[in-house]
C-alpha cells in the first residue's frame, strides 16, 4: 500500500486492521476511521481512508490499480 514518509509501513497496516476490527463498533465506516486515526501517529481520517481503499484494491475486493501495478509504471 502506498504510504507518505511519515508513517512506517506497520503502522500503516495496523491501522488498516484496526479500521477491520473496530468497525462492528460504529454506524459507519467513516465513525470508525476517525476513531481510529484519532490514535498517535495514524494522522488524518482522510489518510486512513485511502490507506483502507488501497488495501481494499490489492485485496482484489475493490477495483483499482494496486500498489504494485502503480510501482511497475513508475519503473
Amino acid at each position: 500500500m502506498p504510504r507518505s514518509s511519515q508513517c512506517p509501513l506497520e503502522l500503516c497496516r495496523r491501522a488498516v486492521r484496526m479500521v477491520a476490527e473496530v468497525r462492528p463498533d460504529y454506524d459507519t465506516e467513516w465513525a470508525a476511521m476517525k476513531a481510529v486515526a484519532q490514535k498517535p501517529g495514524v494522522g488524518t481520517t482522510e489518510t486512513l481512508r485511502k490507506w483502507v481503499r488501497q488495501d481494499e484494491i490489492d485485496a482484489d475486493t475493490r477495483p483499482g490499480t494496486t500498489t504494485e501495478e502503480s510501482a511497475q509504471v513508475k519503473r
